[in-house]
């Protein structure tokens, strides 16, 4: 019986997923991100270089290296993608049915976990034939698939369940539900990475169990293969002087794999707490609309300076008075620190820090603004949705498409209020800085509204944002990844490309808001 209901329900949850159109956008995403790691070494720039001599692109060099890559894809995005069910089901009102009807707390659980997994593994099944594509159009040698799926299995699978379980129990537990939760799971996944640090040698200690996301395993496979090499994975330079190097197919030792078969069971662990924890649509512990989001770490810091909120209520004055768009657009500015003081306070810290702290100084304030920024804005696009108001807000002039509009917006110009004096000071000493800090954020705007109008969460922006956050920040002298100019890398071509997104992004949220039926 548990059997079969365990399936309907794995089941039920993977069509669910399936057929929503966050399902097609990520995938575009994965497909478009896949092809963009790897570099072609036509340009002079190889996925993986070993004493600046470039690896061929034989079938156990793409596998590894994009497996790595995707690694660090998926085991942040993957869990974004995942959670929020529990938060649904609260709002369409089915979870006061779920958690009546007779099906046992665990087999609920799993068969959700087991539904997670499924979409991820979709997700990272469409990755590899991707690569499968890419490396009969780059590669060297000839396509063995079981190389791809060993090494797949291998790398992504512990890190699959890992996302998935966390997902689970933030889902399950009400006070990691909200945004604080999401933050939580992003310093887990930047502490997993130092662990990479202890991968010295081509044996892996046992602390490795919990190097989920696979890459202290690659670096050990690595210097098996070339000990004491100076090797590096993704986009860079090689000397084509240098005869290139050839992977063999097997690079993994017993040892390697018994330690991620153990990861694949440890990453089970969060799963197992979330049996306890699990609310179960109970409304002494989650009730609907925001009650539980503010037991958050941020929810609790917006609770404590919510006397700051009545700087902003003036705004809404200002807002009523203003004719036309400018009011609309500065009232969701003065919603937005309504919702969020703590944002109101974030703008105050760096505007000053700006205009007062040294010009070496000035990236570091930047990083800090655009990171509370893209937090800020990531749900301003879905907030209709959540509150449930959307209804109500696309009867207003101009309809949805508008609405689209006053959002992004108000996006840019909350990204001005953070970074602009940044912008200010490098527009006379540099001034492509400036402009590129200008585009970025404009382009992200761009592309929050659109990833939060087409899947409805704003986690598919926050994960793509934290994700390319970190990256930019670990390689400070890729002009592409420079997309506000914190590293101060960014050049006209970089600049050219972010304005491009950033139009396409908008232009396709407006037809897409457009063409659905008006509300």
């Amino acid at each position: 019986m548990n059997g079969h209901v365990l399936r309907a329900l794995a089941l039920a949850e993977v069509r669910l997923r399936m057929r929503r159109l966050s399902t097609m956008v990520a995938l575009l995403v994965v497909v478009a991100l896949s092809w963009a790691m790897i570099a072609d070494p036509a340009g002079g720039e190889a996925l993986l270089v070993f004493n600046k001599a470039r690896v061929l692109y034989t079938s156990s060099a793409l596998a590894l290296g994009s497996a790595t890559l995707g690694a660090l894809l998926f085991g942040l995005g993957g869990f974004y993608l995942v959670r929020g069910r529990m938060s649904e089901d609260v709002r369409s009102g089915i979870g006061g049915v779920i958690g009546a009807s007779p099906v046992a707390s665990g087999v609920f659980l799993a068969g959700r976990w087991l539904g997670c997994v499924a979409y991820l593994g979709a997700l990272v099944a469409a990755f590899m034939l991707t690569m499968l594509v890419l490396h009969a159009l780059r590669g060297d040698g000839p396509i063995e698939p079981l190389v791809y799926l060993q090494t797949y299995a291998l790398l992504l699978l512990p890190m699959v369940f890992f996302a998935a379980s966390c997902a689970i129990l933030f889902d399950s537990w009400a006070p990691l539900m909200g945004k604080g939760g999401d933050l939580l799971f992003f310093v887990l996944w930047v502490a997993q990475l130092a662990l990479m640090t202890q991968a010295g040698s081509s044996e892996l200690p046992a602390l490795m169990v919990f190097d989920f996301s696979g890459l202290a395993a690659t670096v050990a496979a690595v210097q098996g293969f070339v000990s004491g090499a100076d090797f590096s994975i993704g986009s860079s330079k090689f000397d084509p002087a240098v005869a290139p190097v050839t992977l063999p197919s097997l690079l993994w030792s017993a040892r390697m794999m018994a330690l991620r078969g153990a990861s694949s069971l440890i990453a089970l662990l969060p799963l197992l707490a979330a049996w306890p924890l699990f609310h179960r649509y109970s409304p002494d512990r989650v009730k609907p609309g925001r009650a539980r989001v503010r037991r958050s770490p941020l929810a609790l810091l917006n609770a404590a300076l919510r006397p700051l909120a009545a700087l902003a209520a003036p705004l809404l004055g200002l807002a009523a008075r203003l004719p036309g768009v400018a009011g609309q657009v500065l009232a969701d500015i003065a919603l937005t620190f309504l919702i969020d003081p703590s944002a109101l306070l974030a703008v105050l810290l760096c505007a000053g820090a700006a205009l007062l702290v040294p010009a070496a100084a000035l990236p570091a304030v930047l990083m800090a603004g655009v990171a509370f920024w893209g937090i800020l804005v990531s749900d301003m696009s879905t907030r209709d949705f959540a509150a449930d108001t959307e209804d109500l807000t696309g009867v207003v002039s101009g309809g949805v498409a508008r609405r689209y509009l006053r959002q992004y917006a108000a996006s840019v110009l909350l990204g001005l209020m953070f970074m602009g004096p940044v912008a200010l000071r490098w527009s006379l000493a540099q001034p492509v800085r400036a402009l590129a800090l200008l585009t970025g954020v404009a382009c992200l705007a761009a592309l929050a509204s659109l990833f939060g109008r087409c899947s409805r969460s704003a986690r598919l922006f926050l994960s793509l944002f934290l994700f390319g956050l970190y990256v930019a920040l670990n390689a400070s002298r890729a002009p592409m990844l420079d997309a506000v100019g914190f590293n101060g890398a960014a050049n006209l071509r970089s600049l050219g490309m972010y304005a491009l997104v950033g139009v396409l992004a908008l232009a396709g949220g407006y037809l897409w808001n457009a063409s659905r039926p008006q509300r």
